[in-house]
């Protein structure tokens, strides 16, 4: 059921004392904010911010002047504890990401898993994720899929290209532009010649989904620009595929 009070007038209550918010943030268009989300941001004692310089485009422009403090892969381990601390003083802190979900392939969880471990509360505020609309625009089946984030850069890489080869399902992977064309033709060679798609921009002006097969996407991927994250989805084991896979190999050999 749909809670029906005013979520204006309902500001006031959305935050408690000694709470950890896991808050999700637009992956690019800033109106992709929840009401509840920006409330809880103005709201808290203090925000933790992956990037404080990225965050502070979308906080300035929402008007929100809470104090935020940085925590990132590179200091997890100097600022978590910190930030527990505080928690434990009684303090309400707002965890978010550059864009999007908190947790999702981001250093997020080391945090969370932490308050958890010393009973504090956690909630979080949902709302944008890329993996999502890059799933719904890439058409391929989205009943079922398996989310693999950032795959391995060097180690462990080939082994875990290996296991997704047999996955049934829709497969999600997140990637930085300078892996790209690495990552589509490590997927060509493990999994084969398979429908998948790659979606850049996400929400912004630009937004741009290429689909076709990986080997057409492979080249098309030399000519797409070089910034900022993109979403691969490639479609999972099926027996379309092995036909697929088993006519490609028939026609080489003859």
């Amino acid at each position: 059921m749909f809670n029906d009070e005013d979520p204006v007038a309902a500001e006031k209550s959305l935050v408690s004392a000694a709470t950890l918010y896991i808050v999700s943030t637009p992956i690019g268009n800033l109106a992709d904010i929840t009401y509840r989300a920006v409330a809880v941001l103005k709201q808290v004692d203090l925000i933790a911010a992956e990037d404080t310089r990225t965050s502070r485009v979308l906080l300035d422009y929402y008007g929100i002047s809470t104090t935020v403090v940085s925590y990132h892969d590179f200091n997890e381990d100097r600022a978590a504890p910190d930030l527990i601390r505080r928690l434990k003083q009684g303090l309400s802190i707002a965890l978010i990401t550059d864009a999007g979900t908190p947790g999702i392939s981001d250093p997020a969880f080391y945090l969370i898993r932490a308050a958890l471990q010393e009973n504090l509360a956690v909630c979080a505020v949902p709302g944008p994720t890329a993996l999502i609309p890059a799933l719904l625009l890439s058409g391929l089946p989205c009943e079922r899929f398996s989310f693999e984030g950032f795959l391995p850069v060097k180690k462990g890489r080939q082994k875990r290209l290996q296991q997704l080869q047999a996955e049934p399902r829709t497969m999600v992977f997140y990637e930085s532009p300078h892996r790209l064309r690495r990552t589509l033709a490590d997927l060509y060679q493990t999994c084969g010649d398979r429908p998948a798609a790659i979606a850049r921009e996400l929400t912004k002006k630009f937004e741009q989904v290429l689909r076709g097969r990986l080997s057409r996407l492979i080249e098309e991927a030399a000519g797409l620009p070089l910034k900022g994250e993109f979403v691969i989805i490639v479609e999972g084991q099926s027996r379309r595929v092995e036909k697929a896979a088993q006519k490609t190999v028939d026609e080489y050999e003859h």
